[in-house]
């Protein structure tokens, strides 16, 4: 595999400081509790260190890049400083490129409006829509959902035989499923397409908050990954690699920031000369903060050392995996098997349980946050639960009632800042529910299912 979990010492590390955990929130039950966060799959709750830092830089906040004045400069600086600690912390290359954007999907987007005319795209059915979605002008190869990851390899060995040799393609796979949270052979998976004359895109959003991420160690083309599942605020995301096809490409927006100079013609239009530097695809004012709290989390994840990061949370996904095993009911989902090394991302179905009741009850009575639905992976959780592609069901939006078969999923998810005593209440809470049923009647209400507040609780 491409990513090593070496077994350290878990107690070298204890959770990092994040904000919101001790944010209390009501039971229907009665009473309050503080709440388990554990969808870092969707969102990882900000660093209490990324907060502190961005909050001791707002008062010099000012414009990167167009301005004279002292904290506009100071912004500059921070900006291109902050880009070069994200370079370090993917292991850039020298000729490589740091391009900031929204988020994974906006990274994703960004790469295929550069990619050159005739590109044949291979994307595995496996992917998160951030990936799966974007290559709309390309000629796209969906590869079937893998069940080994000798058979991903192999795989895309005989899609890449198969095309024309002379024109660009382009790989695109998750260094970690956000679905099973299972690690994929980046490393071999790149090998293989550079043996057939292809690049590969790493998406990196599950990978990268959890085990190191080096572009020059995978040998892979381009990284993109998201702030807000690297233990910093929303709005903010990396694309990271080779510079040649972003440098051809038209800007990905057009305006300031992107263009060196303008100017009019004699006929009456515009000349434009656009940035061949990563501002090339970085018009208008940036997110200052965005990127500086990016920075700040890669700084402070390799400050408390990876290893141990990394050893701590395979800890807990031994507890959290062998504690389900423990409840005949549960299913949890997998593409590679019990054995295949993982991150902090697990997802199950409950025999007997529709998934947006379960995780409804979780929160409503146990104050546990969890992810129900098909966590924008459609034909991957569709495949692992083995339902037809036309059977109905939303990402995020269950359509079923409270004990109707479920077409959807749980997740639950943890990282740096999650504590023991949340995976403990979270396992508690599945074998009581299994056992014990809910205390409380439910329904659905606009696609989501809620406690029903008109009915007394079960007893």
């Amino acid at each position: 595999m491409s990513v090593s979990t070496a077994a350290l010492d878990p107690s070298v590390c204890a959770p990092l400081p994040v904000l919101g955990q001790d944010v209390t929130v009501p039971l229907v039950t009665g009473g309050e509790v503080t709440y388990a966060a554990l969808d870092y799959a969707a969102s990882a709750p900000a660093l209490q260190r990324v907060w502190d830092d961005v909050a001791a830089y707002a008062p010099y906040y000012g414009s990167v890049h167009r301005g004279a004045g002292y904290l506009s400069q100071l912004s500059t600086d921070l900006f291109e400083n902050s880009r070069r600690t994200v370079a370090e912390f993917l292991g850039c290359r020298p000729e490589d490129q740091v391009v900031f954007t929204r988020s994974t999907t906006d990274s994703l987007n960004l790469l295929a409006a550069a990619i050159p005319a005739n590109c044949q795209v291979f994307v595995y059915e496996t992917e998160h829509h951030a990936s799966l979605l974007p290559w709309r002008d390309a000629q796209v190869t969906y590869l079937n959902a893998p069940r080994t990851p000798g058979q991903a390899v192999e795989t895309l060995e005989r899609a890449l035989a198969d095309r024309d040799p002379y024109g660009p393609a382009l790989v695109c796979v998750t260094g970690a499923s956000n679905v099973t949270g299972e690690l994929w052979p980046v490393r071999e998976l790149a090998a293989a397409a550079h043996a057939h004359g292809a690049r590969i895109v790493l998406d990196a959003a599950q990978l990268a908050p959890h085990h190191p991420v080096d572009i020059a160690e995978l040998d892979v083309d381009w990284v993109a990954f998201s702030g807000h599942k690297l233990y910093a605020p929303f709005g903010s995301g990396v694309l990271a690699g080779r510079a040649d096809w972003l440098q051809a490409a038209e800007p990905y927006l057009a305006g300031g920031g992107a263009s060196r100079k303008v100017a009019r013609r004699a006929d009456g239009g515009v000349d434009v000369d656009w940035h061949t530097t990563a501002a090339r695809h970085e018009a208008g004012s940036p997110n200052v903060i965005g990127v500086y709290s990016i920075a700040s989390a890669c700084k402070a994840l390799t400050e408390a050392g990876f290893d141990s990061l990394v050893a701590r949370e395979q800890e807990l996904v031994t507890r959290v995996r062998e504690g389900l095993a423990e409840v005949p009911e549960v299913q949890v989902l997998s593409l590679f098997g019990d054995d295949a090394p993982r991150v902090g991302v697990i997802s199950f179905v409950v025999r007997g349980w529709n998934s947006s009741h379960f995780a409804a009850v979780l929160s409503a009575e146990y104050g546990i946050g969890v992810r129900d639905g098909l966590f924008c992976a459609h034909p991957l959780v569709r495949t692992l639960l083995g339902s037809d592609p036309q059977d109905p069901g939303e990402c995020g939006a269950p359509e079923a009632e409270p004990g109707e078969r479920s077409l959807n999923a749980i997740r639950v998810s943890f990282g740096a800042g999650t504590p023991d005593e949340h995976i403990d209440r979270f396992l508690r809470a599945v074998t009581e529910l299994v056992r014990e049923g809910a205390q409380w009647k439910y329904r659905t209400e606009d696609g989501r299912c809620v406690p029903d507040r008109g009915e007394a609780p079960q007893v």
